[in-house]
């Protein structure tokens, strides 16, 4: 079995879960759901938007929040909403009738609302919970530029190379940790029969992986995050060279990528079709509890440049967040007070298989050798970065990115003109 550290007695990991009862209805459009009344002048009642929408994430929400309602004594009303959907209309969603907590994400995409004022500041929970209780790496992520904090964080799903152990074992492969490492193992897999890189795109996103890493090894994550923050050139030099390396690694990716889908390139890592893929811990909710999940190895994206090295993570840090204007200010900040908190983040993460704790003190020694290599990644990381999508402005991610990384994957031979095209696009957006 995948094990984790215990929750309370009686909480175990699931293959399939049922019993969602109170876990809230599945929307689709949170920009245009309103909430019902009930509770609405309620002490005793917090209403919170959950973006965890999968049956692990559900389950494990709801065993977080049982715990919390039996000691606190107030009710909890989930709403749990379509990740994808709640990402596209949070906006719209922040300015009409959000519920107390919501569900979000670390970095950009926080401080983007906080400087907006579509949040709350949440400083007095960290000063009366979290002392000490997180990295400054983690508490920097959750902070705005007025340096207040804006968010309580519970768990990370960072990025890495994955693969399965017995494959490497019988085919005697080595974990690369060069750029001429890792291309020599890609070839050897292709003499192999097999597909070295398992990719698929066509929900557009993905591909943000692997330009994300490859400039972080050959550039660096001040340039990276200064890159998505508006403020170096995409028709540069160095950009030119990211796009450069990832079209040398193109025939080895798996053919047509644009026609497949994340998934099924993450199923043809389970069939053993495909040697490697790059992609978060969410890889752990496709492969199948037993032999299957205790077999998915990993390692970190090689390094590309020795003065860069590889110890940036790409570490993407969820965690809750409170309205800028809650109907029940107190106890929306008490549950944040929860949800943070050590008792949380292990009864979480004892049934999300993707998710990591983010909280000091969280015991690892039930930790499967997965869950610990990728802990200790994050432990002894550089720096951490969120994602593209997270790392800059959700329309430039969305609007530019999405199409210029599929031109990319389709016409890999003219960078020059995609990059200034890039470019033209970011200056209209970010005005710099």
């Amino acid at each position: 079995m995948h094990h984790r550290p215990p929750g309370p007695p009686g909480l175990r990991r699931r293959a399939l879960l049922g019993g969602l009862a109170g876990a809230g209805a599945l929307l689709a459009l949170p920009g245009l759901t309103g909430c019902g009344a009930a509770g609405r002048d309620d002490p005793n009642t917090v209403r919170m938007a959950s973006n965890r929408a999968n049956p692990a994430q559900r389950e494990a929400v709801r065993e977080s929040l049982g715990v919390y309602e039996a000691a606190s004594g107030r009710t909890v009303e989930v709403n749990t909403f379509d990740s994808t959907s709640f990402q596209e209309s949070i906006n719209n969603y922040l300015q009409g009738t959000p519920d107390d907590v919501i569900g979000w994400f670390a970095g950009y995409r926080m401080r983007f609302f906080a400087e907006r004022g579509l949040i709350s500041d949440v400083t007095d929970v960290w000063d009366r919970h979290f002392e000490g209780a997180f990295t400054d790496q983690v508490r920097s992520l959750c902070t705005a530029p007025d340096g207040r904090q804006y968010m309580v964080p519970d768990s990370t799903a960072p990025w890495a190379v994955f693969h399965r152990r017995s494959l490497f074992e019988r085919n005697g492969y080595e974990v690369p940790a060069t750029r001429e490492e890792f291309v020599g193992l890609c070839e050897r897999m292709r003499a192999d029969g097999l597909e070295p890189l398992a990719s698929g795109i066509r929900e557009g996103w993905p591909a943000m992986g692997m330009f994300d890493h490859l400039n972080l090894r050959i550039n660096g994550p001040e340039f990276h995050l200064e890159l998505l923050d508006g403020d170096h050139s995409w028709d540069s030099s160095e950009v030119r060279s990211v796009f450069g390396a990832w079209a040398e690694l193109l025939p080895h990716h798996q053919p047509d990528p644009l026609g497949r889908g994340i998934n099924e390139a993450q199923t043809s890592l389970v069939r053993g079709e495909a040697g490697m893929m790059l992609c978060g811990m969410f890889i752990t909710h496709v492969f199948p509890e037993g032999e299957d999940l205790d077999d998915l190895d990993c390692f970190a994206f090689p390094e590309f440049d020795p003065e860069i090295g590889a110890d940036v993570v790409e570490a993407p840090i969820d965690g809750f967040m409170v309205s800028g204007d809650p109907r029940n200010p107190e106890g929306a900040r008490e549950l944040l007070g929860h949800l943070g908190s050590l008792e949380a983040q292990e009864i979480y993460t004892a049934i999300d298989p993707q998710a990591l704790p983010t909280h000091l003190d969280a015991g690892t020694g039930g930790f499967s050798p997965l869950d610990a290599k990728v802990n200790d990644m994050v432990a002894s990381a550089g720096a951490l970065t969120q994602y593209m999508d997270r790392d800059t402005r959700p329309d430039f991610a969305s609007v530019v990115m999405i199409p210029a990384l599929q031109r990319f994957l389709r016409q890999p031979d003219d960078i020059a003109d995609l990059t200034g095209t890039i470019q033209r696009q970011k200056l209209s957006i970010f005005g710099r």
